[in-house]
């Protein structure tokens, strides 16, 4: 990255004493437009424009994290993983806290990242949650309110720290991952009962199954548009890889293989890991990675990059399916594609 393109002027909403009490004043702050589009094959120029631009939306924030759309409240929801907080921000209300505790609610101080981290809106309009301070994945009725677990445990063990979650487009199971990032002492913590960091999938009778357990670092979750490849992205500098699984009719994944390494990109010192991913309707794969979002085929080969300039941690289709919603590290930000989201409606 070459540094600032442009100034974004945004209003923030901050609450003062004025008169009998707090009242809403808007003040003018200026964030930047960062990053670039870097074109590896011309195929990419059709997903994006090569003068595209990555929008500041919001700021301030130590590690956004998870963002999904909500469509009828038309805004973003994204978590804030150390300051046990989900935010929403719409184009017309701005920023404003959503939920607080996120993903942990014990007494003390847990970790440092002891909150919510991936998000997600299920096919009946609940939010789902892998909190990583109460170790579960967790739903959530949007309009009335009131968590039930979904999985906390695996074969009577407690889960380490729920990261990231997807829901199969046609069983509907949920598929998510379990890193040791939510602990204290992340892969070193006594609190520990399990000895690997799995992948795994929810039925809709709730049984957790186990998908894969020989991942260093499984992170983000995504599927192909139909549903008969799983990716899995690994979080490990040492093994930097987008992973892909092939999945029966039951759900139920084949031997997995390697799609693509970002491991080089790593040792070039770019900044940021494998993290959170989504796919097009055309099977492309949109993964946050070294340097900020990377793209690539359904048959492994780089596209082209979205260059944030810092660590990226996920990303979220919104508006009507085109637009790429991305959380990079203290910034929520968006970019404009010529593409949708796979299984966008």
């Amino acid at each position: 990255m070459t540094g600032m393109k442009k100034v974004l002027c945004l209003k923030i909403a901050l609450l003062f004493w004025v008169g009998p009490g707090l009242q809403t004043v808007m003040i003018a702050q200026s964030l930047p437009v960062i990053g670039k589009v870097v074109v590896e094959d011309p195929q990419f120029e059709k997903l994006v424009a090569k003068d595209g631009v990555v929008e500041v939306l919001a700021g301030g924030f130590v590690w956004a994290e998870g963002p999904v759309w909500v469509k009828g409240r038309q805004s973003v929801l994204f978590t804030d993983v150390p300051k046990n907080t989900i935010y929403e921000w719409s184009g017309t209300t701005g920023l404003s806290v959503f939920l607080t505790p996120s993903g942990y609610t014990g007494a003390g101080v847990y970790s440092d990242e002891p909150g919510a981290n991936g998000l997600l809106i299920d096919d009946a309009g609940n939010l789902v949650a892998c909190e990583h301070g109460d170790r579960r994945v967790s739903v959530m009725p949007l309009a009335k309110g009131g968590k039930r677990t979904v999985a906390d445990q695996y074969e009577g063990k407690k889960l380490n720290s729920p990261n990231d979650v997807a829901q199969h487009p046609v069983t509907k199971a949920l598929y998510f991952t379990d890193p040791p990032y939510g602990l204290e002492k992340k892969e070193n913590d006594p609190k520990r009962e399990l000895d690997f960091f799995g992948v795994y999938r929810v039925d809709g009778k709730g049984k957790v199954a186990l998908v894969a357990g020989d991942l260093t670092r499984p992170n983000g979750v995504a599927f192909s548009p139909d549903g008969k490849i799983l990716y899995v992205a690994v979080s490990d500098p040492e093994r930097a890889h987008i992973m892909a699984y092939p999945l029966t009719a039951e759900g139920k994944a084949g031997k997995g293989k390697i799609l693509f390494d970002a491991t080089p990109m790593v040792k070039m010192g770019r900044p940021g890991l494998p993290d959170g991913l989504k796919t097009d309707v055309e099977g492309n794969i949109w993964t946050t990675g070294p340097g900020g979002v990377l793209v690539i085929s359904p048959d492994g080969k780089l596209l082209g990059r979205i260059e944030t300039g810092r660590p990226t941690a996920n990303c979220a289709w919104g508006d009507d399916g085109s637009t790429l919603y991305i959380t990079a590290h203290q910034y929520l930000c968006r970019i404009r594609t010529r593409t949708k989201g796979a299984g966008w409606r």
